[in-house]
């Protein structure tokens, strides 16, 4: 899901230089055809496109449908596609703030729901949430981002808890810090100006090569990069310095003017 643009786009040309047979899913038809064209001159086994909307459950199930119909089974499923907005609570409307729930927190839900069913009927498979390291931090003025986050981490996490009976259906947690992805530039609407990913900033690729890395050998968390860990231990270990500190660093780190 997400196969448009970003992380979701390169782990599918990932896959495809792997010879799988794809499903790529997102709400954007031409881009999606794109994206599709470029996995059959990587080498895919096939590829499909359902354009979906990973908040309507319905779509969802439809989508799942049309898979099984063609494919008979789910081997794989790499959830990617989310949405960003920047903003303090007070200053975020009622419906942005729903919308990248919607996006984010039942987009994963909804995929994980009919992904986890069909894999339990089938008694194996694996489903990766792609999170963020703004799952397990806080940042100021990303407040609907970094909840839904933590919202999909914590999905993860039940996931991984109700399926423990099934030892061949495995869900994945990958987490990747910062990623030089369009949905900077998706939200900028609104951000009220032009945002950057903060550094050390890493490639789609590079996430795409660990997603990858978890659907042939899956364990229950990844973090993308050191640098995460380093600032997972900061706020956890010294919560009252890492408040003061993470505010006018992360300003000056992605702002682009």
């Amino acid at each position: 899901t997400g196969a448009s643009s970003g992380i979701g786009a390169a782990v599918a040309e990932r896959l495809a230089e792997q010879g799988r047979h794809l499903v790529l899913v997102a709400r954007s038809v031409e881009r999606l055809e794109k994206v599709a064209a470029r996995c059959g001159e990587l080498g895919c086994s096939s590829v499909m496109i359902v354009p979906t909307d990973v908040s309507d459950d319905a779509a969802v199930e439809s989508l799942f449908a049309e898979v099984l119909a063609r494919h008979g089974r789910v081997d794989a499923v790499a959830h990617c596609a989310g949405e960003v907005t920047y903003g303090r609570l007070e200053e975020t409307s009622a419906d942005v703030f729903d919308r990248v729930l919607a996006t984010n927190v039942s987009g994963s839900a909804n995929i994980s729901r009919h992904a986890i069913r069909r894999m339990r009927s089938q008694e194996k498979g694996v489903l990766v949430l792609v999170g963020s390291l703004l799952g397990e931090v806080a940042i100021p003025e990303m407040t609907p981002y970094v909840v839904s986050k933590w919202g999909v981490r914590a999905l993860a996490r039940q996931l991984v808890v109700e399926n423990i009976d099934l030892p061949r259906v495995h869900v994945s947690h990958v987490v990747p810090g910062s990623v030089d992805t369009p949905i900077y530039e998706s939200a900028l609407e609104s951000a009220g100006g032009a945002h950057k990913p903060p550094p050390p900033s890493i490639s789609p690729e590079r996430v795409a090569r660990v997603v990858a890395q978890e659907i042939q050998h899956p364990s229950r968390e990844r973090q993308t990069a050191l640098s995460n860990h380093v600032l997972i231990a900061a706020f956890r270990t010294a919560p009252w310095a890492y408040d003061r500190v993470i505010g006018p660093v992360f300003k000056l780190a992605s702002r682009s003017r």
